[in-house]
């Protein structure tokens, strides 16, 4: 049943949004280093497995396997003429997913980082950037996407030229950075200044938020600072966290986070005015089930403190806000 990302907000309902795709694939097999688009043409079944595993555990949104899908990181592997047809295979593979359950589910066709700098700290321009985001995004919306879901971004640039790139092809598209560097991203954006980055384009995202990160304790602060300022905007907040804590068990990366942490995670998204919520890097189909009974049973309470998600989640890896920002002021009015 198709449907879109904006129908889907006007119910009003808390959306479910997928889990995570390369450590799943890690489980299922993928090896360091290789590609994971590289599985739309070597393991299609697993691909298409793994949407249906979060449609089954009540996924709302399942996002392509694109989000390296771009030239400047497939010339990596010497496959950046494959940027087109790569992402259209991968949201055909989605789309036919979609189609299948008897429920609305939407199609989000991943964007991440080209993983270049741009001017002047290096060479990438604007328009390279934004005619790179085109050819996957066009790829994206032939192949049956819904909604183009801009995600791990950490320079304003970038965000703005995959936004515009959206924009040029006439997609609706989402926005999400990541916030993994003492509250801001690699590149210095605070959650408070997100949506003042879509100010001067001519179509603002269907939502924004955070995503991947540090933790899911994290960006349940992220959100909360990024509530004040998306109230003015509008724009319903996205927060699709990791799966607890990473760390080193050997050579493998494991995740902290149960099924129970990852519930209460989901739950105080909800109560932090988060509007689709999904997990990032270590979250299963397990995972995704214990969030979508949660969200269902929730009833709702108040806006959660930084002192009350240390206390349910954990604790934060990085530096909270002092006494003097705004946004821990604003959390502790409830």
């Amino acid at each position: 049943m198709r449907t879109s990302l904006s129908d889907l907000l006007a119910t009003k309902k808390i959306i479910l949004a997928d889990g995570a795709t390369g450590t799943n694939y890690f489980a299922l097999g993928l090896t360091s280093g290789e590609p994971p688009e590289f599985w739309l043409d070597s393991h299609p079944d697993r691909v298409a497995g793994l949407h249906q595993q979060f449609v089954d555990a009540g996924a709302d949104i399942i996002l392509t396997n694109t989000f390296g899908c771009n030239s400047h990181r497939l010339k990596l592997h010497n496959a950046q003429a494959r940027t087109y047809e790569l992402a259209k295979k991968a949201a055909e593979i989605a789309r036919g997913v979609a189609d299948s359950c008897s429920r609305p589910v939407v199609v989000a066709g991943s964007v991440g980082p080209t993983g270049e700098l741009f001017e002047p700290l290096g060479a990438l321009t604007h328009e390279v950037a934004v005619a790179s985001f085109e050819e996957q995004i066009r790829g994206l919306k032939d192949g049956g996407a819904d909604v183009i879901w801009i995600e791990t971004m950490s320079a304003i640039e970038e965000v703005q030229a995959a936004a515009q790139a959206a924009i040029n092809i006439a997609m609706p598209y989402t926005a999400t950075c990541s916030f993994d560097t003492a509250g801001r991203t690699m590149m210095g954006l605070k959650p408070d200044g997100m949506a003042e980055v879509f100010a001067g384009l001519a179509e603002a995202p269907v939502a924004m938020g955070a995503n991947c990160g540090v933790g899911a304790s994290d960006i349940l602060v992220t959100a909360l600072e990024m509530g004040a300022t998306a109230s003015h905007s509008h724009l319903p907040i996205i927060t699709k966290g990791n799966c607890g804590i990473p760390r080193f068990e050997g050579v493998e990366i494991k995740y902290s986070g149960t099924p129970e942490l990852m519930a209460r995670y989901a739950t105080m998204a909800v109560d932090a005015g988060v509007r689709i919520v999904g997990g990032c890097c270590g979250t299963s189909p397990e995972h995704l089930a214990a969030m979508r009974v949660a969200i269902d049973n929730h009833v709702g309470g108040e806006r959660p403190t930084i002192d009350t998600i240390i206390a349910k989640i954990g604790p934060l890896t990085n530096k909270p806000p002092t006494d003097n920002d705004p946004s821990r002021r604003k959390s502790r009015r409830g």
